[in-house]
């Protein structure tokens, strides 16, 4: 080999791969009315395999992105990829298949009291089973053997035949967390799932996210008010300020007074201001 065939190759720039993003927004603006955005010129990718924090005031947008990217909303502008599908235009059924994938995690838990924990995770099956399910044991046993490893993997096998209800608040969002993964989703999105525990309890649910996120290479989008607890167990933050992204960095280069401004540039609210809360 030549000497100038050597100098041109050790010239050539390394070009670096793209990351793959399950999730993908571009430019995503929701006008909710002409003077309220609920998104306001959105982009972002999420990766496979990383926490993301969403963090924000109340009004600020971050249920309404989520929303969007399990397609309960649509946006009125810009493009959002799930899994390597466009959804903003989906039909039901198109919508339906995406929404067997993704995960979701809410802030008020969702079960359904007067049943057992073990019939309240088998219900995140519902969305592949066909006709109705009235009890625990019209689900096919294979389903409940699943539900059983689930509720074992969030560390509540010995609680599955014990009424919902029953239960703490932070062992009521681990069954949320068991139903979600019972669907095997690639994606799981959490609105506030611990705006309603104590500390201790809240961590550990954070943590159980996290590391269900490194075991399934799961692309988690969370949501969040607690600032040291987003910047302990997320990857990245994603701030956001009357729909707009306005810090958007890994999480270990943000201390905890960068992430606060997120909240103090925030102005005294305008009455339009004060109507985007209404919307998420």
């Amino acid at each position: 080999m030549s000497s100038f065939v050597q100098s041109r190759e050790a010239q050539a720039p390394v070009r670096s791969e793209e990351p793959r993003y399950d999730v993908e927004l571009k430019n995503v603006t929701k006008r909710f009315s002409p003077t309220v955005l609920g998104l306001d010129g959105v982009s972002a990718g999420f990766e496979a395999g990383k926490v993301t924090v969403l963090l924000g005031l109340s009004g600020s947008g971050k249920s309404t992105l989520l929303r969007h990217i399990n397609g309960l909303q649509r946006p009125t502008e810009g493009e959002i990829s799930v899994l390597g599908q466009r959804i903003e235009n989906a039909g039901d059924a198109e919508l339906r298949s995406i929404r067997r994938r993704i995960g979701f995690i809410f802030q008020n838990f969702h079960l359904v009291g007067p049943m057992s924990v073990l019939e309240n995770v088998c219900t995140g099956k519902l969305g592949s089973l066909r006709g109705p399910r009235l009890s625990l044991l019209m689900y096919p046993r294979s389903v409940r053997v699943e539900a059983m490893e689930q509720l074992e993997r969030v560390g509540l096998a010995d609680r599955a035949f014990q009424r919902a209800d029953t239960l703490s608040g932070g062992q009521q969002q681990r069954v949320g967390i068991a139903r979600a993964l019972i669907q095997k989703p690639d994606v799981l999105l959490a609105d506030e799932p611990v705006a309603s525990l104590d500390p201790v309890s809240s961590a550990q649910v954070i943590e159980l996210i996290k590391r269900i996120s490194r075991e399934e290479n799961l692309t988690v989008i969370c949501s969040l008010h607690q600032v040291e607890l987003a910047l302990e167990f997320s990857d990245r933050i994603l701030g956001l300020q009357a729909g707009r992204v306005v810090l958007d960095r890994a999480s270990a280069s943000i201390d905890q007074r960068e992430a606060l401004q997120i909240y103090s540039k925030v102005a005294t609210p305008s009455p339009e201001a004060s109507m985007k809360s209404l919307a998420g």
